[in-house]
């Protein structure tokens, strides 16, 4: 710039030459700052895979400290909930609901699930689902039928109870319309010494990438526990550090979405259903999806959050 003097060409020149010279500068600092972020986050992935074997066989760990405690109380039957903050993070959170589902709620699902019962699927990854030894339960999905919410059906009070959770937390207006089934999910222990028992490893149930969301696909789940298992049976996040031993009346709320920017979680609400070795684990689990509607239900989707009839249409190209 001393060089340039007042000739204005030369000063602006001198300006262009300083401002190239900082953005290299500060691109390769971000450069070398997002390399060592994904370093580390491949460390903690890691480490998280390695614990996963010792945190769901110790079966005297109990669950992991919350960040804070609140208080929820519904609208609809006034009862305050406690509520234990796992994780919180703009596209990421975990919570523990004390005292959501009820007796008389599990009894009408497990009545209903009863002549339904069947194995459990898994996400093939072409768009279709199969069986898996990854994933070891007996489950069944049971359709609600809202016009009966008004006389107080269990059934419909528990889901719409899970609804007002998910706008309570997220804001994001979700209606029941199009939404998937609540699934009771059954897992039976067979002894300590069963090598291959009820279980399912690690996975997400939506889109883990930090991607967009796709319209129509999952973007929370809640489990609620009915029975619980003598031993066995906890749900950990390996790689957000958060166990969670199951106790009766009790719910997990997940999200994995930024309610905000639309964008998925990055893996901290992967989980896995610890292995059940004795006594038996029922739960309920609602899947909630965002984009869905009485036009564009669940079912309209593949397993990849693609329109089935989209689908097809290319398959047919």
């Amino acid at each position: 710039l001393a060089a340039a003097g007042t000739d204005a060409a030369e000063i602006q020149a001198s300006m262009d030459d300083l401002v190239k010279c900082v953005e290299r500068g500060v691109a390769d600092t971000l450069s070398r700052a997002n390399e060592e972020i994904a370093f580390q986050a491949n460390v903690r992935k890691g480490m998280a895979q390695f614990m996963e074997n010792y945190t769901c066989t110790d079966l005297e760990l109990d669950t992991s400290d919350s960040l804070r405690d609140e208080t929820w109380v519904s609208k609809r039957d006034k009862k305050p909930r406690k509520v234990h903050i796992m994780l919180d993070r703009p596209a990421s959170k975990i919570h523990v609901v004390e005292n959501f589902i009820s007796q008389q709620e599990c009894d009408a699902m497990a009545e209903a699930a009863q002549p339904k019962l069947h194995r459990a699927t898994v996400a093939d990854g072409k768009g279709g689902s199969h069986f898996s030894e990854h994933r070891k339960a007996m489950q069944a999905g049971i359709k609600v039928n809202w016009s009966k919410e008004a006389s107080g059906d269990h059934i419909a009070k528990l889901s719409r109870r899970v609804y007002d959770y998910t706008n309570h937390v997220l804001d994001l207006n979700i209606q029941e319309h199009g939404q998937e089934d609540l699934m009771s999910i059954q897992y039976f222990g067979r002894g300590e010494n069963d090598t291959a028992p009820d279980r399912y490893t690690p996975h997400c149930d939506g889109d883990c990438t930090g991607l967009p969301h796709k319209a129509g696909t999952r973007m929370a789940t809640m489990v609620m526990y009915c029975t619980i298992p003598e031993l066995g049976g906890h749900t950990n996040f390996r790689n957000a550090g958060v166990h969670v031993k199951p106790q009766k009346g009790n719910a997990i709320f997940f999200s994995y979405i930024d309610p905000e920017q639309l964008t998925m979680d990055n893996g901290f609400t992967e989980h896995s259903g610890c292995p059940v070795f004795k006594g038996e684990k029922k739960i309920v689990t609602q899947w909630i999806r965002l984009g869905v509607d009485s036009e564009n239900p669940w079912d309209s989707f593949n397993t990849l959050g693609i329109k089935r009839s989209e689908a097809e249409e290319e398959a047919e190209l």
